[in-house]
Formats: C-alpha cells, structure tokens, sequence
C-alpha cells in the first residue's frame, strides 16, 4: 500500500506541477503579448524563463544526487510558488513593465528546473519498489504529464479570459503548493533518495557528463529533442497565441488547441503503460515526432477549417503520447543507479537548451514573413528533425536492456 501510495503521489505531483507550468507558459505570454503588441517580446519572455531554467537543470544534478529528489521537489515547488505570486503582485502594484516581468519570470525558470528534474529522478526509484516494468511507470508519468497539459492548458484559457492573465496567476501558484503537499504527505520516504558525501560537487557534475557523452543513443536522443523543442516552445509562446489573435478568436482557443492535443497524448501515453513494451520503440518514436509537430504546424500554416485543426491534434496527440515514455524507459535503461539526478538533470538542460530561443525564433519569423508564412516554415525545419531516426545508425541501438536495480 506503501508503494502504491508513493506512486499515486508522484504521479499526482506531476500533475499539478506541470499544470502550473503549462498555465504560466500561457498566461505570461499572452500579458507580454496583450499588453504590449509585440510578437518578439513575447519571444523575449520565454528566453528569460527558459535561459534559467536550462542554467539551473544543467547544474543541479548533484544536488538531486546529495540533497534527496523528495526534497529538492518540495522546496522547489513552495519557492516557485512564491516566485509566480510576484507577478499578479507587481501588475496589481502598477510596477509591472517588460523589463521587471522579464527578472521575475527568470526567478520561476530557476525554481522549476530543480523540481522537474528532482520528480523524474523518482520515477525509476518507485517503479523498483513496486516491481512494475519501467515501461508502464514511464507510461503513467507520461499520461499524468499530457493530462497536466491539458488541464493547464485548458483551464489557462478559460481563466485569463474571465480573469485576466495576472489574477489568473494565482491559481498557478496555488497548484505548486499542492504539489508540495503530496509529495510531503503522500510518498514514503523509501521513495527518495539518500544524501551523498565524499565526492565534491564539480566532480560529481562531471561524472555525470561522461557518463551520457559515452552513450550514443542517448547523445543523438538529446540532440534531436533540443532541435525540436526549439520549435516546439516557438509554436507555444508565440505561432499558436499569434494565429489564434489574427484568426479573430479569444485566448480560450489557445488552451482549447493545447488541451485537445495533450488529451490526445494521454490516450496514447495510457497505450503505452499498458501494452508498451511489446511496441517497436524507433518507429513509435519517429511517427510520435512527425505527428507532433509539422502536422499541427501544417495545418495552422494552411488556415484550414477550425474542425480539421482539432480534429489533426487530436491525432496527432494521440502519436505523440508514446514519445515520453519510451525516451523514459531508455533513459532508466541506460543510466546508472548512482548517477540517476545528475544524469537525468543534464539531460533535461540539454534537450531543453534551445528553448530559450523558441520564442525568439518564432517572434521573428512572424514579423518578418507573417503567421502562415513562420508556420510553414517552421513546419518544414521540425519535419526534417523528426526523421533523423530513421537516417542516424546510432537511433538504431535503442533496443531493451536490463534496467538499472534501485
């Protein structure tokens, strides 16, 4: 019961995390955006969360490792909390211009890293004391992921339009404290991890390094996933807030779009905690990225008829539900027990990279060329990304391997 518990717990924490995430990743943007009228400090928004986000993933491996994942993803959860509070504050206060908000979003990027990267560390942890197969816990903590993106996504839309984007806020840091909460309550301490000594920290952190530099496959699965989460949080923060405002629709169509794409995802990530590992993981993997995103782009870039867009994100949810729980499972897979935080937190530093620039990247492109036009082309750079798998020998090495004992 213990275990079960524990499990419940975290996956109820990802939830309410991620929603908060997903609901400050819209609300933020759409007041830059609102307010100010201007595409690329829109993008200029999401690089000062991202940038310190990616910075405080990279480095705070060890911390995970030494400290406790359980910890680090309480704390992290009450200061963001705190962190995203500043904002309705400061709007309320009449302080709020581009260059306070841009300090203060880049306090939340700091807080949130730790704690995503300190959840993720659990999961391998849970799993072996359940004796489940990696599989359908990275398949659970896949649906639990895209279900938070649907509810942050959704109730994001819904809120700033009744409220506004800086009351909504609110609501967004009430979630993190929930999180919190859980975890503090609702996992066994069997399910943290032990603080480590002996070792210094520059030490550990490159230790960490070595070990994901020596695996091809986790090497090119990185390299991918940076290229196409740049255009992803370009889509976001930027393509979809912007084709929604120049197709004459309110902001509750921007989470209505997220949220129908991520309720797809959860059907598929349920799929696959249930029958995933007897699914050919490449080609799940490389039809998941095709159908995330240069069909969702495409058909935005087409301007087709709003039924036919729901109707593409659905399906391509559905597909893209199976990428997180197989790049999970390798990931558990391949890094050793020990090394699980660091490993795990450089991995995310590094997919996540590139973000910074997403919003950047797409602000630009909407103001040089026009929405359909930046869509296009966006579409076209992420669809040749998405079929690296199938050209890249090392993609080809992604088969099961005994998971790492906890």
């Amino acid at each position: 019961m213990r275990v079960h518990r524990s499990f419940a717990a975290l996956a109820g924490a990802t939830v309410l995390s991620t929603t908060g995430t997903r609901f400050s990743a819209i609300a933020i943007p759409w007041l830059v955006l609102t307010t100010t009228g201007s595409p690329v400090l829109t993008g200029l928004a999401g690089f000062a969360e991202m940038l310190p986000y990616v910075v405080a993933k990279a480095f705070g491996g060890p911390l995970i490792d030494r400290i406790g994942a359980q910890r680090i993803s309480i704390w992290c959860d009450l200061l963001s909390a705190v962190a995203v509070t500043l904002v309705p504050l400061l709007f309320w206060a009449g302080w709020l211009s581009i260059w306070v908000l841009l300090p203060a979003v880049a306090v939340i990027g700091v807080m949130r890293a730790p704690s995503d990267a300190a959840k993720q560390a659990l999961v391998p942890m849970v799993a072996a004391l359940g004796q489940v197969p990696m599989e359908r816990v990275t398949g659970v903590m896949g649906a639990s992921d895209r279900l938070a993106g649907t509810l942050g996504a959704a109730s994001a839309g819904a809120l700033i339009a009744w409220l506004g984007p800086a009351p909504a806020l609110l609501v967004n840091a009430a979630a993190f404290v929930l999180s919190a909460l859980v975890i503090t309550f609702g996992m066994s301490a069997q399910g943290t991890a032990k603080p480590r000594s002996g070792e210094g920290y520059a030490t550990e952190l490159a230790a960490g390094w070595d070990v994901l530099r020596r695996d091809a496959v986790l090497v090119s699965m990185v390299l991918m996933i940076a290229v196409t989460n740049l255009f992803d949080m370009a889509y976001a923060i930027v393509l979809l807030p912007v084709w929604v405002r120049s197709s004459g629709l309110d902001v509750s169509w921007v989470g209505i779009l997220l949220a129908t794409f991520s309720a797809g995802a959860i059907a598929g990530a349920a799929i696959a905690a249930a029958v995933g590992e007897r699914l050919p993981r490449l080609l799940l993997y490389t039809f998941g990225f095709f159908c995330c995103g240069p069909m969702a782009m495409g058909v935005l870039a087409l301007n087709l008829p709003l039924p036919a867009v729901v109707a593409v994100l659905l399906f391509g949810g559905l597909a893209a539900g199976f990428i997180n729980p197989i790049i999970g499972v390798i990931l558990f897979e391949r890094i050793p027990e020990a090394m699980v935080g660091r490993v795990i937190a450089l991995v995310g530093a590094l997919t996540w990279s590139l973000m910074p620039l997403g919003g950047l990247f797409g602000g630009l492109l909407v103001d040089r060329w026009g929405i359909s036009a930046a869509l296009g082309i966006t579409a076209v750079l992420y669809l040749t990304a998405a079929f690296a798998p199938l050209v890249v020998p090392s993609f080809r090495q992604m088969k099961r391997q005994p998971a790492a004992q906890f």
